[in-house]
């Protein structure tokens, strides 16, 4: 099953809230339009003058939140990101490359390597293999998260050479990161299962659109995006990894638990600095927490589009759920985890509004498990359709 997740909860105190993390298909919609157009695709004239537009209208935007004093915090903590921050990095001579877990083309035994790799992955079912691509593709879009991260207000790059802190973290972390989607995009094309043209142009697609996290150009409010998208990749590639050995993949298994522990890492960075403005800023922290839960945590891939189903993002999200690499039962246990990392409940001498939020964001898990259980409860037959990115063969949601 896939379970339906996009519940709003009303509070006395705040504005509704809803969570979706990732969206997950409804399996009662999807028109026969947006999912049997994709049939036969590849056959289509495309209009090659027609500009490739973003097929999802983002929310309207409030940019440059952050008052002067907040942005100063930032610049006053270099020191400290120094310090505490920049250790989350690898040397790039200690780091594992994407060339350590394929064929070696250099090699005379190339050709019997891609054989293996081949032989193993066809033993691997197809619903794994659109869960697969679909994370291959999001850490594709890598272009676009480095893009937000210098939209922030006190510390972006403002130079694309910038020697401050959070400038080298920003580069840095981005040079790790593209080693992800180098490495599954490689491995993918090499396992004969899938059809990369129709993927590439996803990724085309997606880089295209952008993304939509509602961070307002602030630090604390994507510092805590991150912090949550770091921890989800995270337990999402350790699955898919786990998932690949059961299915007799070692070495996918290999890959994708290299990529989950590097997210790990990643994810110890992003809340150390969630930590400080906890510490530091509580206030402005635990508001900008219980904002992000209103607005909600969307997976960075959710503009994604195939050129054929306009629902494809909800559509792989479903199958990511009924495999169980990524569940409502997941993002519960992220939330529970940071809250407590933060030590959100602990938090004293808020303003009123502040203790709102407080009291908000501390009765969220809860309620995502409650809900959780009902929609299991209500949860419908499955519809089966047919994926692009593996040739249109039907996969049940």
């Amino acid at each position: 099953m896939a379970l339906q997740l996009s519940p709003f909860l009303i509070s006395n105190t705040m504005k509704p809230l809803s969570f979706k993390l990732p969206p997950i298909a409804d399996r009662s919609h999807g028109s026969p339009k947006s999912m049997s157009s994709c049939l036969g695709a590849t056959q289509k004239v495309e209009n090659v003058k027609k500009p490739s537009i973003p097929r999802q209208k983002a929310h309207v935007q409030v940019t440059h939140s952050m008052p002067p004093e907040k942005i100063e915090i930032f610049k006053s903590l270099e020191g400290w990101a120094e310090k505490n921050v920049l250790v989350h990095l690898q040397p790039v001579e200690n780091c594992w490359q994407p060339q350590d877990f394929l064929p070696d083309a250099a090699s005379d035994g190339f050709e019997e390597q891609v054989r293996e790799l081949r032989e193993r992955a066809r033993e691997v079912p197809d619903d794994y293999f659109v869960a697969l691509v679909g994370s291959m593709i999001t850490e594709e879009a890598l272009p676009t998260y480095q893009s937000v991260l210098n939209t922030l207000d006190g510390t972006r790059d403002k130079t694309a050479s910038s020697l401050t802190p959070w400038a080298i973290w920003t580069r840095a972390w981005t040079a790790e990161e593209n080693r992800h989607g180098d490495l599954l995009n490689k491995y993918l094309y090499l396992s004969g299962r899938v059809d990369m043209k129709r993927i590439e142009k996803t990724i085309q697609h997606l880089i295209g659109a952008g993304m939509d996290p509602r961070t307002e150009n602030s630090p604390y409010l994507l510092f805590i995006y991150t912090s949550v998208q770091e921890r989800m990749t995270s337990i999402a590639h350790g699955n898919t990894g786990r998932l690949a050995k059961a299915h007799g993949d070692v070495k996918l298994a290999q890959i994708c638990g290299t990529i989950a522990s590097d997210e790990k890492r990643h994810e110890a960075a992003y809340t150390k600095i969630m930590e400080k403005l906890f510490e530091i800023d509580p206030d402005a922290a635990v508001f900008a927490l219980a904002d992000m839960m209103r607005k909600r945590i969307t997976v960075p891939s959710h503009l994604m589009y195939d050129g054929c189903d306009d629902n494809i993002f909800s559509h792989y999200s479903a199958v990511v759920q009924r495999l169980g690499i990524y569940t409502a039962k997941d993002y519960a246990d992220v939330l529970e985890f940071l809250v407590g990392r933060w030590k959100v409940e602990d938090l004293t001498g808020l303003s009123a509004e502040r203790r709102r939020a407080q009291d908000y964001v501390c009765g969220l898990t809860p309620k995502i498990r409650r809900l959780q259980e009902r929609a299991r409860e209500r949860a419908e037959e499955a519809l089966t359709i047919p994926f692009s990115w593996i040739s249109d063969r039907k996969v049940k949601l």
